[in-house]
């Protein structure tokens, strides 16, 4: 499985998605506006199973990138359109609560303290009905975490989640945050 550039990947994708939302058999993607799909992050590496039917492979990424791109820039109707109406977290947060809501509650959470972040999709692996997604997330500590003021520290943390993909949205994922590094950058954590 080559990876592919950054920039052959954006003609690849440009191309796939320049007619709209993917509809194939039972594969489809949720509705979102094609200017928003446009603007969607993209992985910097991106390696596919080439055994995949080509409608079942756009539509995966696309639903990782939508949900990806929710991470980088707190827009809800990203996670809406990507998320399946049944999404379940499989390593869910305690406090955190399930399906669809969760993980909007957690974006807010995290941009009140660091209003700026944003994700790079550093990888994704796109293999039957799994996408894996590496992420890398920055920004500055200029809000507040639980009542600790941030002083504008950098922010600079990893992520990797594993989407189970059905009928072109996330069915379920399985995620793991560095979240040990992401408190001693905020200052609430020693280090």
């Amino acid at each position: 499985m080559p990876l592919r550039s950054a920039c052959t990947l954006r003609r690849a994708l440009s191309a796939a998605f320049a007619f709209g939302a993917i509809a194939i058999g039972s594969i489809a993607a949720a509705p979102v506006n094609a200017a928003t799909d446009d603007a969607l992050i993209e992985p910097q590496h991106l390696s596919v199973d080439r055994s995949l039917p080509k409608a079942q492979r756009d539509a995966e990424i696309l639903a990782a990138r939508r949900y990806d791109t929710f991470w980088s820039t707190g827009d809800e109707a990203l996670a809406r359109a990507a998320l399946a109406p049944g999404f379940t977290d499989r390593t869910l947060p305690a406090g955190r609560a399930q399906g669809i809501e969760g993980p909007l509650a957690a974006s807010r959470f995290v941009r009140a303290a660091v209003p700026d972040m944003h994700a790079d999709i550093e990888q994704m692996v796109v293999a039957g009905d799994r996408v894996v997604v590496h992420l890398r997330f920055h920004g500055h500590f200029t809000g507040q975490f639980k009542g600790v003021p941030g002083q504008g520290q950098n922010i600079d943390f990893i992520a990797t989640d594993i989407y189970r993909i059905a009928n072109g949205r996330i069915a379920d994922n399985w995620h793991l945050e560095d979240n040990l590094t992401f408190l001693q950058q905020l200052g609430v954590v020693a280090k």
